[in-house]
């Protein structure tokens, strides 16, 4: 875990290796959500990315009566 420290213009600067690991770019849009406390960003996707990230999953599972 690495700390980061808001500036007097709420701003943050994402740490190198963060930034690196997730392959975040300059002008890149993040959400930015509130959850059970915590803040948590969470990168904007080109659609042509998310192409084949469900490969594999396992679809064998009972659906509840009202979800089918």
């Amino acid at each position: 875990m690495q700390l980061v420290t808001v500036s007097p213009k709420y701003q943050i600067v994402i740490p190198k290796t963060i930034r690196e690991a997730l392959h975040l770019q300059p002008g890149q849009k993040l959400q930015v959500i509130e959850y059970a406390g915590r803040v948590e960003l969470i990168p904007e996707r080109d659609i042509k990315e998310l192409r084949g990230f469900l490969k594999g999953i396992n679809t064998d599972f009972c659906r509840e009566e009202d979800r089918v």
